[in-house]
This record gives structure tokens, C-alpha cells and sequence, in this order.
């Protein structure tokens, strides 16, 4: 059973790791690839592209101007501490002992407009480029094109993923990078789901929080059956059969 989560925009690479175990990213040829032409980007393309701000437009230009190989502990950080963010809040990876970044490395994937898929202990350098992101480099036109099958065919090929059951924590906007109907795999997706208004709704920053607490959830508990995860818990979740349909499996919090 293999799991996968979405990167964040928030980055730290200023605090230090609680570890030094780490490893090396499988795409880092093609994220290489990726940076030669972001390179070519000003300051002004890089803001129109990812509509942001002139401030983190010159900062992300120059986060693609700095990236370079070969990645170690001193210019590079593992992903899972680098990560931040809403569903990265819920994983707490900073609290995670060397047992449980082991199983997280065994059955924990990210998913990377840049860096295509990524181990939890993978090195990785700070970037800004999310997978939906309309830009058009020397391969494709956009980042779906240029991974192509090459993330799905990486995550059916992993031996976690032996019993042929994925786990789909990520946003639909990394998921689509997967392509999902060409895998012969089970993927279950959990949807998070509060109480609001009268009714349970989808809520964003509950539901990547949620992500997150799911993934601890299944850390923490070494789970490696689908049917475990009917017992998440975490911050009042529960499991909703009524309102679960098929593998879309629904998680329900009340309010108070």
C-alpha cells in the first residue's frame, strides 16, 4: 500500500533537519531539464506565469538560477522536513522518529511539478512551480505533457505497491499528473468533509490539513492494509460509510 501527498509552496530551508538520512530523487535528469528552462525566465515572465507577486517572482528566479547538482545535506534539504503548509502541518514530519521516516520512505510518495515524484528523504532544492502550471518548455507544452506516464508507471513499479493499492492524499490538480486509468491499481481516495452551515462541506483548509493527518495517521500505525484507514481518527474524524461511495471514501468532523 502506497500513499501520496502534494508538495507545498511554503518551503524551510532554514531551520536544521532533525536527521541525516536522506536520499536521491529518481527524476533529477528531467527536473534538470525543467531548471535549463526556467533559467531562460525573467523576473517579469516568472510573475505572469505563476501570477505572483514582482517580490516572489525575483525570489523563485532566483531559486532557479542558485539549483544545481549534485544535491547534499549542504545545499539541499530532505523533502518531507523542507515541505510546508496546510497538509504538512497535519503530517508533523518534524516530530517523526527514524523508525517512522523509515516506513514513511517505504510508503509515502510527494508528488512534484519539478521533481516528478519524491521519496520523503529525498533531497531536494527550493522551488516554486506547481503542477498545474501552464509552462511551456523544450519537451511540452505544459508540465502534465512533459512528466507524461512517467509518474504513474514510477508509482506502479514501486514494491510498496506490490498489493496494487494507492492511496490518494494528493489535490486533484498533482493526482492528474498520474494518469490514473492507465494504472491496473486499486486507489482509494479519502475525502474530508466538516461540519458547516447545517451540512458536512468539503472545507480547503480543513481538508489539507486532514491530508496530512492521514498520512501521520498511517505512519504512526504502520498501516499496510486499505480497510486500517476506517479508524482514522485524528482531530475527530471519523468514517462516514453512508456518505462513502465506491473507493471515494468519506471522513466526517463535527463542530462544536
Amino acid at each position: 500500500m502506497l500513499t501520496v501527498i502534494s508538495p507545498a509552496k511554503t518551503l524551510d530551508f532554514e531551520s536544521k533537519p532533525h536527521t541525516t538520512q536522506h536520499s536521491q530523487a529518481a527524476f533529477l535528469a528531467q527536473s534538470q531539464l525543467l531548471i535549463n528552462d526556467l533559467k531562460k525566465l525573467s523576473t517579469t515572465d516568472v510573475a505572469s506565469l505563476m501570477k505572483l507577486s514582482d517580490k516572489l517572482a525575483g525570489l523563485n528566479a532566483a531559486r532557479f538560477h542558485q539549483w544545481k547538482m549534485p544535491f547534499d545535506l549542504d545545499n539541499a534539504k530532505q523533502a518531507i522536513l523542507a515541505f510546508k503548509g496546510d497538509v504538512y502541518t497535519g503530517l508533523d514530519a518534524d516530530t517523526l522518529g527514524d523508525v517512522s521516516l523509515e516506513f514513511a520512505q517505504q510508503h509515502l510518495r510527494i508528488l512534484s511539478g519539478l521533481y516528478g515524484v519524491l521519496k520523503p528523504l529525498d533531497l531536494m532544492q527550493a522551488y516554486r512551480l506547481e503542477m498545474g502550471t501552464k509552462f511551456a518548455n523544450s519537451k511540452a507544452t505544459n508540465l502534465y505533457q512533459f512528466w507524461g506516464s512517467q509518474i504513474g508507471e514510477f508509482l506502479e513499479a514501486d514494491p510498496a505497491m506490490n498489493d496494487g493499492i494507492l492511496i490518494n492524499l494528493a489535490s486533484n490538480e498533482y493526482f492528474k499528473a498520474v494518469n490514473a486509468k492507465k494504472l491496473n491499481t486499486r486507489i482509494i481516495t479519502p475525502v474530508f468533509k466538516d461540519w458547516k452551515n447545517g451540512q458536512y462541506k468539503i472545507i480547503s483548509f480543513y481538508a489539507k490539513k486532514a491530508r496530512g493527518l492521514m498520512a501521520r495517521y498511517i505512519i504512526d500505525h504502520k498501516l499496510d492494509q486499505p480497510e486500517q484507514l476506517k479508524q482514522f481518527d485524528s482531530e475527530g474524524y471519523r468514517f462516514s460509510q453512508e456518505m462513502s461511495e465506491g473507493d471515494n471514501w468519506v471522513f466526517i468532523r463535527d463542530h462544536d
